[in-house]
């Protein structure tokens, strides 16, 4: 009998990690996906009104480059450093959340609409601290910082949308195919 409760606990314990890789996988996609939507639009917009492409990464870029000057490390910043950031960044929390909503039963993404509802919700939290430092590290001024947060507003949620979609397809997927 207790090789029977060691198998199933065993058994157990490898679904739980194939859940949670699978989770992480699905969630590096929507990440990446996601990241590469919000950049493409933001991009599109960005040339639409006059402005340089690249001024979003530029401005990302510049506050990393601000950060590391403050713990006496000097790094150019810039639009390599603002993109290398914003491509190290979404997948990474894309990931994150792909791991939560696939280990945690509160958080399961049984429905599309659910899955970009707790995604809308999960980013637009988890980046304000991260945004906030923008208009404190290059010293923005207050219209400067609505524009940021109100831009960058909309530019998470489109891609939470596009990560909340990807996790939940991929995760309602493989449960399907794990039911036959």
């Amino acid at each position: 009998m207790e090789t029977t409760l060691q198998g199933t606990t065993r058994a157990r314990g490898q679904a739980n990690h194939a859940t949670l890789v699978r989770g992480m996988v699905w969630g590096l996609i929507g990440g990446l996906a996601g990241t590469m939507v919000m950049d493409l639009v933001l991009m599109g917009g960005l040339s639409a009104v006059g402005l340089p492409a690249l001024t979003c990464f530029s401005i990302v870029g510049n506050t990393v480059a601000r950060f590391f000057s403050i713990m006496g490390i000097e790094i150019a910043g810039g639009a390599p450093l603002g993109a290398a950031t914003h491509y190290l960044i979404g997948p990474l929390i894309g990931a994150i959340f792909g791991a939560a909503v696939a280990q945690v039963e509160a958080l399961r993404v049984d429905t599309m609409k659910k899955g970009i509802g707790f995604a809308v919700l999960y980013i637009e939290i988890l980046s304000q601290p991260i945004l906030a430092t923008t208009p404190i590290l290059l010293k923005m001024t207050a219209p400067e910082t609505l524009q940021w947060f109100g831009i960058s507003f909309w530019m998470h949620f489109l891609w939470a949308v596009v990560l909340g979609t990807i996790v939940s397809y991929g995760l309602r997927s493989a449960t399907a195919t794990n039911c036959r």
